[in-house]
């Protein structure tokens, strides 16, 4: 199996939410007319530089995927939920759809119950700079955790692309905003430091594919990072399926390849980025005559059979925090999306 997440919500896709904050009050991003649609442009003044959207736009966008997923989510919908949802975040939650019958009563249960995000904080960058914004929240199911969703325009219409939840014990930092409150977009293949935000994923791939050979000794020993080196270890040593077996990682280009970046108050980089990765089990030679490997619950979901091979894809996503001196890696998520 995939390194074990340790990031919270990903059983099912992010929802919801009640009151809104916004970094951006009283200025130019949440200065549009009522007029302004869920997909509007702000209406700034000409004094002030004008953002993606209002502030009041980008709350009718997030209100209009809480409905549309709660109501998704119940039914299993995945196309009800494509209306909404996009990128790699969509990738992602279509194939928890199909997994959820295979969850316990209680976690299926779960799936289905609408909750929301609370506590919310618009992060809109400057019209001209970006296509996408950002909004900072927590669920109304998930305690004190916070997360960052991105959503950004797809086929003429804001969906969420992006959801990465912070880890315990791991702040999301302060976001920069100019004097009109609007967020700075970062170019995502601009390098800070040793990494470009859009190099982030693929070093992080290494650490589970080489150990770390190549760009991921670059990465800063952060907790995600310890935990794929601890499983490359593991897996180039001991193998799986009581020894009979080898397991190896294979860096894939992932569904969605878009990386989104923000500048933070620090003047780093707030990175969220996408991962994909797919697990070979191979059982070894010696024992094929006499073995086979027998395909999880989970894993026959998705398509696996018993046999000699089975490949497993998983795709991902997480949140760095970039600065000259260093590149930590806080968060990241996981989805089990094919198995052969």
């Amino acid at each position: 199996m995939t390194p074990p997440s340790r990031t919270r919500r990903l059983i099912k896709p992010a929802l919801g939410m009640v009151t809104a904050v916004t970094l951006a009050a009283l200025t130019a991003c949440d200065g549009g007319s009522d007029a302004d649609g869920a997909n509007g442009d702000a209406s700034a003044s000409a004094a002030a530089p004008q953002g993606v959207l209002t502030a009041k736009a980008a709350a009718a966008v997030v209100d209009n995927y809480e409905k549309v997923n709660n109501k998704a989510n119940a039914a299993l919908d995945k196309d009800l939920l494509g209306t909404v949802e996009a990128g790699q975040l969509y990738a992602m939650d279509k194939a928890t759809y199909t997994l959820v019958p295979t969850f316990s009563e209680k976690d299926q249960k779960a799936h289905r119950s609408p909750f929301t995000y609370q506590d919310r904080q618009y992060v809109i960058p400057a019209k001209g700079t970006a296509t996408w914004f950002a909004v900072q929240a927590k669920s109304s199911d998930a305690g004190h955790n916070s997360l960052v969703m991105v959503f950004d325009k797809v086929d003429g219409a804001y969906k969420l692309v992006l959801t990465v939840w912070a880890e315990e014990g791991e702040a999301i930092p302060k976001l920069a905003v100019d004097k009109n409150g609007l967020a700075e977009a970062v170019d995502p293949d601009a390098k800070v430091g040793k990494f470009a935000p859009s190099d982030v994923g693929a070093a992080y791939e290494d650490l589970l594919e080489t150990g770390g050979a190549k760009a991921g000794s670059n990465l800063a020993a952060t907790a995600p990072v310890k935990e794929a080196e601890k499983t490359y270890k593991d897996s180039s040593t001991n193998g799986t399926a009581d020894g009979i077996a080898t397991k190896k990682f294979f860096a894939k280009t992932p569904a969605d390849p878009s990386v989104y970046a923000l500048r933070t108050a620090d003047g780093g980089v707030l990175a969220l980025f996408p991962l994909a990765h797919t697990q070979e089990i191979l059982v070894k030679e010696a024992y094929r005559s006499s073995r086979s490997l027998v395909p999880s619950e989970e894993q026959s979901a998705l398509g696996a059979v018993r046999g000699d091979l089975i490949t497993d894809r998983f795709e991902g996503k997480g949140m760095a925090q970039l600065t000259p001196k260093a590149a930590r890696i806080t968060a990241l998520g996981w989805r089990h999306v094919d198995s052969r």
